[in-house]
């Protein structure tokens, strides 16, 4: 899909703007972060980059585009013909997909001509916004779920087919195991996963004859949904006879699934009647817009629970559907020199870093798999020990410190120019990074409710960059 039109109008209109006063080459740095966790987590799931490269890179205006744009009599035709010929001159610097990313740290820095960089904002966000999002909350379902596989179920709940389908491939990022949707699982190689509805078993005269025409078609899938008319009195009954004829023939029978009802007392009561008649590897599936609180809940109470089908709350996000990433000016370059740039705002979260920045992940130095806090810095600061910092955190009683005895990991990598690293597209080895990366924090970070606070540090000459520019912002202000 060309996505140069997903903009908004503000973006064209500053672009022309520059066309009509700066340099046409000014060059300039965005950062995209964010502020807040969804969900009150402690973490993101960073998920959405190679869309975001792939897109930047084929970046052009068709005629079509410059029509459309003419049409809205807003521009002026130099600007519309210098649209008509230019095509991507920016680089991209982000932290890999996978990598559990804390509040203010640039996920990706984008440079290039201020006004081509400018029109690449709106997508940008839409698409890390999106997949992050998705990614997260499906971290934080396979985390209550302790290992056991989770279906991925939602397109029919996305907002959109672009919704489904890449949503689709961000659950997989954040754990999820497989997808009930075809597109998604073609296009990014997910294994197919779905069972039956309950039509399938109202199109027949009774429930016994559905299952039974299911396992005639089906010998080697027999997964049963067991709750159109009763669970105990007659779907899972139903289940172990035609379990019992297909295990005669020589195929091995998959399992239930319970999509409604107190799933937990039914999964329990199943459980046993499915292992008293002599299927104890016959797994219970649940389904029926679970969450990660209540998987973890149906877990806590015992539930034999083998895996589980998700749909509406994971594709939406539906208890914290937006993540609310922001891109941001952090320099410019004019007449050769690079000049940092800052958003100053009352509220001290708002204030952005200024600067060409590097992530660092701060391991023990005993240790180099635990992690112990994250430091931002400035993009060719030698990050060694002892090392000065300050709390990222403004609202932080201890905010200078001295950090001693670690290793430091930069995260941020190029992906787009001319020492690109190549972008991952293997889901599955992206999704076992994630979980790599995931594993290295401490374990009170990864709690679904009142999560420990990860520390995040600024080095002490980004610190005082900032505080220079906050100063200077103040300074020049009119009253």
């Amino acid at each position: 899909m060309n996505l140069q039109l997903l903009t908004d109008l503000y973006e064209f209109s500053m672009a022309n703007g520059y066309y009509a006063t700066l340099p046409h080459d000014r060059q300039a740095r965005f950062d995209v972060f964010y502020r807040r966790v969804p969900d009150n987590g402690s973490f993101v799931i960073v998920a959405g980059l190679q869309q975001v490269v792939e897109q930047v890179q084929n970046w052009h205006f068709t005629k079509e585009n410059i029509e459309y744009l003419n049409s809205l009599n807003e521009f002026t035709p130099e600007f519309l013909d210098y649209l008509s010929k230019i095509k991507n001159h920016c680089s991209i610097k982000a932290l890999p997909e996978g990598t559990p990313v804390f509040p203010r740290e640039p996920i990706i820095s984008i440079s290039g001509p201020l006004i081509e960089a400018q029109l690449l904002e709106t997508f940008i966000l839409n698409i890390i916004n999106h997949q992050s999002l998705i990614a997260t909350k499906s971290w934080q379902i396979n985390h209550a779920a302790q290992g056991r596989p989770i279906m991925e179920f939602g397109a029919r709940r996305a907002q959109g087919p672009d919704a489904a389908t890449y949503g689709a491939r961000a659950a997989v990022i954040g754990g999820c195991t497989s997808t009930s949707n075809l597109q998604a699982a073609s296009q990014f190689n997910i294994p197919a996963a779905g069972t039956m509805a309950h039509a399938w078993v109202e199109s027949f005269s009774d429930e016994l004859s559905a299952f039974q025409a299911w396992a005639k078609v089906y010998p080697d899938k027999v997964s049963l949904l067991v709750d159109t008319y009763d669970v105990l009195k007659s779907g899972v009954s139903n289940a172990i006879r035609v379990f019992k004829q297909v295990s005669a023939q020589g195929h091995q029978p998959v399992g239930i699934r319970i999509d409604s009802g107190n799933i937990s007392q039914l999964a329990i009561k199943a459980r046993k009647m499915l292992d008293d008649a002599g299927f104890p590897k016959a797994k219970i599936t649940a389904s029926n817009a679970l969450d990660a609180h209540v998987v973890k809940s149906l877990l806590d109470e015992g539930a034999p629970i083998d895996n589980f089908g998700i749909g509406e709350r994971l594709i939406t996000s539906s208890s914290s559907p937006v993540l609310s990433g922001v891109y941001k000016l952090a320099e410019e370059k004019i007449n050769d020199q690079w000049i940092p740039k800052i958003k100053v705002s009352d509220s001290r979260e708002k204030i952005t870093l200024p600067g060409n920045k590097q992530v660092y992940r701060i391991y023990r130095q005993d240790n180099l798999h635990q992690a112990i806090a994250d430091v931002i810095g400035l993009a060719g600061e030698h990050i060694t020990a002892p090392l000065k910092v300050v709390n990222a955190n403004s609202a932080t009683t201890h905010a200078s410190q001295v950090l001693t005895n670690f290793n430091a990991k930069p995260l941020m990598q190029e992906y787009l120019g001319s020492n690109a690293s190549p972008i991952e597209n293997d889901l599955f080895k992206i999704q076992q990074f994630s979980m790599d990366q995931v594993a290295e924090l401490p374990e009170a970070t990864k709690r679904l409710v009142n999560p420990d606070r990860y520390p995040v540090y600024l080095t002490a000459t980004l610190a005082e960059l900032q505080e220079q520019l906050i100063t200077k912002a103040q300074f020049t202000e009119e009253y």
